[in-house]
């Protein structure tokens, strides 16, 4: 008879996920997936802004010294292309509505907050990954310093969490791609170029330095700089609010979502 340190242990199972955790998991694989296979308005965002940059440097050089125009171009570029970028998960959302799949997706046991996450989790490497490649463009080939990158990657994060509840507030609302496309395009420079990314305020008029902090553009133009110059503060305070213009966009989505299949159900 052999002895008991001979018989096999056994292993202990693993703790099954809860169900939401599969739920958002698979609607990730799957946003994932569609994303991937038409990577053509994802590679224009990525593309478009080292073309911008590389052209806008020398100007904002020639006016604000190599350093500080060289931030200016770099960080105005990111933030203005970024928000452009709305259109990636802003368009993904309308297309499910206008093929009449969130009706299925609502009639599952799915809850609209992990419908959303499903939807913003690739967007969000998606946008992240926009964001250190204009940031590695600038650092590599225009002599750009990053020498406080975990405040840098707290900037980022803030603001890419904005942009996710913008852009899945505006898929929602929104009633055609046309709506779409008009909403991120004229907000998208507008909210750029009153947070100072084309422009630095300074420059700018007095009326337009006032309102200014209503642009979530100007938070993150402000965190990004911040984060370059090391102040710790500064970047906290940005993205506190940030983070608030996040959640108030996000709230406005998911009741958006409530909404819609309160009329689908009726």
């Amino acid at each position: 008879m052999l002895p008991d340190t001979a018989l096999p242990k056994a292993v202990p199972a693993l703790p099954a996920l809860p169900p939401p955790v599969l739920r958002t998991a698979a609607l990730v694989r799957h946003n994932t997936m569609l994303l991937l296979r038409e990577p053509g308005p994802l590679a224009s965002r990525m593309i478009l802004p080292l073309v911008f940059v590389t052209l806008l440097r020398p100007l904002y050089t020639a006016a604000e010294g190599t350093a500080a125009g060289t931030v200016q171009a770099v960080t105005g570029t990111l933030v203005t292309f970024s928000l452009l970028a709305l259109s990636i998960v802003g368009g993904s959302i309308l297309t499910e509505r206008l093929w009449h799949t969130w009706e299925r997706l609502r009639a599952s046991t799915a809850h609209p907050l992990e419908i959303l996450t499903g939807k913003a989790v690739p967007v969000l490497g998606a946008l992240l990954a926009q964001q250190a490649l204009v940031l590695g463009f600038g650092a590599l080939v225009l002599g750009l310093r990053l020498d406080h990158l975990p405040l840098l990657g707290i900037a980022l994060l803030c603001w890419t969490l904005t942009l996710l509840g913008i852009g899945s507030a505006l898929g929602v609302v929104a009633r055609t791609h046309g709506e779409l496309s008009a909403a991120y395009d004229i907000g998208g420079m507008l909210l750029s170029s009153l947070g100072g990314a084309f422009v630095p305020l300074a420059a700018l008029p007095d009326w337009v330095r006032r309102i200014a902090p209503a642009s979530p553009g100007y938070w993150g133009v402000s965190a990004l700089h911040a984060a370059l110059a090391g102040d710790a503060s500064r970047v906290l305070l940005c993205g506190a609010v940030l983070i608030g213009f996040a959640l108030a966009s996000g709230l406005v989505a998911v009741r958006g979502l409530r909404r819609a299949a309160s009329r689908s159900a009726l």
